[in-house]
């Protein structure tokens, strides 16, 4: 679970970021699924849009790809969405840590 800190420094760092994901007409198919799997664990942090075309709403579209992957919506505005999945071997994005309570 990230925290909004968290978010915030994904959000940031997606800024620059080009979508990679496409989620057409054709809705959720299997081999979206793998590539957005694929280029998570190679990237850690993807975005992508959802065509008008398609049956899903961006917020939809990247929750349904986030339980297929294991990943987390960053977040969903517009017709873009950002998902992030740390590497399980060796992550390249450093979080910032919560702040522990007293």
């Amino acid at each position: 679970m990230l925290t909004s800190k968290q978010r915030a420094q994904l959000r940031g760092m997606a800024n620059q970021l080009e979508s990679i994901l496409t989620v057409g007409k054709g809705g959720m198919s299997e081999q979206l699924t793998k590539q957005a799997a694929d280029a998570l664990l190679k990237r850690e942090l993807i975005k992508g849009h959802v065509l008008e075309t398609c049956e899903f709403s961006a917020r939809e579209a990247a929750e349904l790809l986030a339980g297929e992957t294991g990943a987390e919506v960053v977040c969903a505005i517009g017709n873009r969405f950002v998902l992030y999945k740390a590497h399980p071997k060796k992550p390249v994005i450093q979080l910032v840590d919560q702040k522990k309570k007293k």
